[in-house]
């Protein structure tokens, strides 16, 4: 029986190792993905300089990369799910580093906007992966629970210091924002080689399904990009949102024909699926939207550098990095529904008072407002995340990821499609900045009210769809 004993603890302690290294893999693919989305806000007045374009080929720079990442996360979804975890995680951080090579290496806007969608591809494979193995590797949901905080941290750390980073590798030279990322890929890849191997679904590919995620989601962003340029009543720009209206209604059909579909509706059957897709959207509204707009105010109507633009920030991103690790215990002492709504009045209220704010208001003031919009994330993000992984069956945790990550990359892309066609349409600056923020804040005001009928407490994947749909 000792002979019996040692054997279990042997394995116990190889599988909490192995299970050490998933996580640790997951955070560094966060932090890389997440690191893409912000720090490439400060640079873009220098990469406007080195490159040239105007505000839509700037917006093409950040729609690019979440573009791509919004559209394919649901098919890397299914691809984790059908492939595995580790595989899917690997093929997705070692594109993602050749996809940074390629961005810092761009001698033409065009070039580097093709990177970024090449980047954003790379990202919308790994990120559902990541949650997938940490799903897989935490059987206990109270460890899940703290190991998506930990996962949370990553992005959290990136985030705060994104902007700053960002900052000061600019005022050297704007490519570096994107070779930064190869040390830590590398090292990813290096962890994940220590993981155990995923569990695979053998589920055919849905190409329809696909296609027409990809047809609406480009159409609907080139037609917002594009309004601001040419107006909403540009023939183009209509027939964009016409394909966005065809392309919706035929995802729509053929996931409820085909026989394996891409994402099964039935998921969205229930009311805290979709409170979490709807949070997921109206977080990055204003998380993604507000240091788009803001880094370019700073950087034109207040004259600041990078670097200076990358202190602003600074308060914002570094609360969230204060905040995360607590998330989890939050979420274990009040369940997740007081943060999370807690969360989202957080940001509607930054949002709102920095919208109103005189164009003369000192810098310290702003930067303590945009505070507010940094505790938004983790009070929203982790509790919402660890409720969504707790509540759908563990043979589509790989899809429900993709679709509440799709969600929020789309409420990114949006945000800069929408805001910068604003910003052009304005008569002055501070008029779009004004009309962006406000929008931001109503978006986020209504899910907050939403999200008041979250559960309680967290729900159990064995009552996935029982007790919670209208």
């Amino acid at each position: 029986m000792e002979v019996t004993a040692t054997i279990d603890d042997t394995a116990a302690r190889t599988r909490q190792r192995n299970s050490g290294f998933a996580l640790a893999a997951a955070v560094l693919g966060f932090f890389v993905v997440t690191l893409d989305a912000v720090v490439v806000n400060v640079a873009l007045p220098s990469i406007r300089t080195g490159l040239g374009g105007g505000i839509s080929g700037l917006q093409w720079v950040v729609d690019g990369y979440t573009l791509m990442f919004a559209t394919l996360l649901l098919s890397s979804g299914s691809l984790a799910d059908r492939i595995g975890a580790r595989r899917s995680f690997g093929l997705g951080i070692g594109l993602f580093v050749l996809a940074s090579v390629a961005c810092g290496a761009a001698p033409t806007l065009g070039l580097l906007i093709v990177a970024r969608f090449v980047q954003g591809t790379a990202a919308a494979i790994l990120m559902p992966a990541s949650l997938t193995l940490i799903s897989q590797a935490y059987d206990d949901k109270l460890r899940r629970g703290r190991a998506v905080g930990i996962w949370a941290l990553g992005g959290a750390v990136a985030s705060s210091s994104g902007p700053l980073l960002g900052g000061i590798l600019t005022l050297v030279d704007w490519r570096l924002i994107f070779y930064i990322n190869v040390p830590a890929g590398v090292l990813a890849l290096w962890l994940l080689r220590r993981t155990e191997h995923s569990r695979r679904h053998a589920v055919p590919f849905d190409w329809i399904g696909q296609g027409a995620a990809v047809v609406a989601m480009a159409a609907l962003t080139f037609g917002a990009i594009e309004a601001g340029a040419a107006g909403l009543t540009d023939p183009l720009v209509l027939a964009a949102f016409a394909v966005a209206v065809l392309g919706v209604a035929s995802f729509v059909v053929s996931q409820s024909r085909v026989k394996h579909p891409m994402v099964p509706l039935t998921l969205f059957g229930s009311r805290t699926f979709r409170i979490a897709l709807g949070t997921g959207f109206a977080f990055m509204v204003g998380y993604y939207g507000l240091p788009f707009m803001v880094s370019l105010y700073l950087q034109g109507p207040r004259g600041l550098t990078s670097l200076g633009t990358g202190l602003v920030f600074a308060p914002m991103m570094v609360i969230g990095l204060i905040l995360t690790p607590f998330s989890a215990r939050i979420v274990e002492r009040f369940g997740a529904r007081l943060p999370v709504c807690l969360g989202l009045l957080a940001m509607t209220v930054g949002l709102g008072v920095f919208a109103l704010l005189p164009a003369s208001t000192p810098l310290a003031v702003l930067s303590l407002v945009m505070v507010l919009v940094g505790m938004g994330g983790p009070l929203t993000m982790p509790p919402m995340t660890a409720v969504l992984l707790n509540h759908v069956p563990p043979r589509t945790t790989g899809v429900a990821s993709g679709v509440f990550n799709t969600s929020r990359q789309l409420g990114g892309a949006m945000a800069v499609a929408v805001f910068g066609a604003l910003l052009a349409n304005s008569a002055s600056f501070m008029n779009g900045l004004r009309d962006s923020l406000l929008l931001a804040a109503a978006v986020l005001l209504v899910t907050a009210i939403a999200g008041s009928r979250l559960p309680r407490h967290q729900t159990s994947r064995r009552s996935t769809t029982k007790g919670d749909s209208l």
